[in-house]
């Protein structure tokens, strides 16, 4: 079997993923807030951009993923293959979920999973990059907070400005959809090197090739897969005006972009949906936390690196090095923590019940 075609089969098969992640994150404003009603123009907008911000500037993110984590002698076809497939497995189930997930994370996290297993990381690069995953969330939450709270005080003292067919409201959907293209451009521009980096790692293709045919597949999945995550990003988050949309995209366009010039993957998805909190709070109050798909969304952020790194990590044992004795402790943890938090539950709801009839000491 010739693996290359499975390498370059896979990593196009992640960057359509990646399409339907870079949708919610991209466009979920426009569309929660009703600038644009149709969710098949939203992803066809979103496609458009993400592929011209591939092809104008992905290229130094690709640098990074192709050999600014580990070693690029540590590239082989195999690993590269060990490498996309726990990624894209990962980001995948997000999708079936209707989640938005950082493909950064689970990108880096399937990197540094292979690092683990040969022993091999550039830590000091790694610790750069989550130094920005760190502060670009809060950033973005930060940013959108305060011009919450700016725009709060426009539409009080012009409160016709946004009224439905005015020509403000007009202007407005305008300005929101160009904002949200402007943060797709910035998705393709950091998001697509996390599918072809690896391959220009392993010598596979160049970078011009590959940030080319990611963004084609990236645009592919905006338009097939996309459309439960931007339903889950633009409407059970909070909902928008159109002033308060175009803060929204412009934050996280912009963070995600000057990431981009330095080259670090970074999680678009956190910075638009921290801008949406940011947003939401600023005008709501800290209530807003306490929605469901919030809480699902940041235990999804925490586990989705960490499960792309156990998959890679155990993938290299299983298959590169047939050590078997590695994978049965990894599949020892994995059943032992399922138990644990299993264990935690059944005795919350114990205690629950015995509270709710009056019982207890």
């Amino acid at each position: 079997m010739d693996w290359s075609y499975v390498a370059i089969a896979i990593a196009l098969f992640f960057a359509m993923n990646i399409g339907a992640s870079g949708t919610a994150a991209s466009m979920g404003a426009a569309y929660g807030s009703g600038a644009v009603k149709s969710k098949l123009l939203a992803m066809i907008l979103v496609a458009i951009a993400a592929l011209l911000g591939a092809v104008l500037g992905g290229g130094e993110v690709v640098k990074t993923i192709s050999g600014g984590i580990i070693p690029t002698n540590l590239l082989s076809i195999e690993v590269v293959v060990i490498i996309l497939a726990s990624a894209t497995l990962t980001l995948f189930g997000a999708n079936l979920l209707g989640i938005p997930l950082s493909t950064s994370e689970v990108t880096v996290g399937s990197i540094v999973g292979v690092g683990l297993a040969y022993q091999s990381l550039f830590v000091g690069h790694i610790l750069v990059i989550l130094f920005f995953w760190i502060v670009v969330p809060i950033a973005a939450f930060i940013g959108a907070y305060v011009a919450g709270r700016v725009i709060s005080r426009v539409e009080r003292r012009w409160p016709d400005l946004q009224k439905p067919g005015s020509k403000g409201e007009r202007w407005l959907t305008i300005l929101l959809v160009l904002c949200g293209v402007y943060e797709a451009f910035s998705a393709g521009m950091n998001n697509v090197a996390n599918a072809v980096g690896p391959l220009v790692g392993a010598g596979l293709m160049s970078t011009d090739s590959g940030v080319w045919l990611g963004g084609l597949a990236v645009a592919a999945g905006c338009l097939l897969l996309g459309g439960k995550v931007l339903e889950t990003n633009g409407k059970k988050i909070t909902s928008l005006s159109l002033l308060q949309g175009s803060a929204v995209s412009a934050t996280g366009g912009t963070l995600v972009i000057v990431a981009s010039l330095f080259g670090i993957p970074v999680p678009l998805t956190q910075a638009t949906t921290c801008a949406i909190l940011g947003v939401g709070t600023s005008e709501r109050g800290f209530v807003l936390w306490q929605k469901g798909i919030i809480k699902q969304i940041l235990m999804v952020w925490i586990v989705s690196p960490v499960s792309s790194l156990v998959v890679s990590f155990a993938f290299v044992h299983l298959f590169l090095r047939s050590d078997l004795y590695t994978l049965v402790v990894l599949v020892s943890v994995f059943v032992a923590t399922l138990g644990f938090v299993g264990l935690i539950r059944l005795i919350r709801r114990e205690n629950s019940s015995i509270n709710d009839q009056g019982g207890g000491i």
